[in-house]
């Protein structure tokens, strides 16, 4: 784990077991309003990192990709609604106005891919995750948030993992 400043860090997954638990750390932290924004190159475990977040939050479905749809949304027994948007095929933040995505982010936690495409289009205030392909196995994750809640979210997460992840 390498801390870059006091409030972003970056974490080093051996695996992609272990990049879902991650999310599953963080996803027990969001709640409605939430933006977690996923950068990363094709493979680099964006969708594997969401299936922690979805399972973290509380959500009975596995998450899977939603290249195709769009957007795909996870239910959690409470009736509370994960918007998980992947923006590859958007063509830019006009577009994904279009999609309402106000309307995610108020109905539960709201996971980006590809968050670059749209950034114009997002608030001010959110968490973005670099993650980087290093070799079959090992992925780097960098967290950087802007706003309170989430540095308080990374602190957290940070020393969980420092005291023994």
């Amino acid at each position: 784990m390498t801390i870059l400043d006091p409030n972003t860090f970056e974490f080093i997954s051996r695996s992609p077991d272990q990049t879902r638990r991650i999310g599953i750390r963080l996803g027990a932290y969001l709640q409605p309003g939430d933006v977690i924004c996923l950068s990363g190159d094709l493979g680099a475990g964006k969708t594997t990192f969401t299936q922690g977040i979805a399972k973290g939050w509380g959500s009975l479905a596995r998450a899977t990709s939603p290249t195709f749809v769009l957007v795909k949304y996870y239910d959690r027994p409470d009736g509370a609604k994960m918007s998980h948007l992947d923006a590859y095929r958007l063509l830019d933040a006009y577009e994904a106005e279009d999609l309402d995505l106000d309307l995610m982010v108020e109905n539960g936690p709201f996971v980006i891919e590809w968050p670059e495409r749209i950034r114009s289009a997002l608030a001010n205030e959110l968490l973005w995750i670099d993650l980087l392909w290093q070799d079959d196995q090992q992925r780097s994750l960098t967290f950087k948030p802007t706003g309170e809640r989430y540095i308080n979210i990374v602190n957290t997460l940070k020393n969980e993992m420092i005291k023994g992840y």
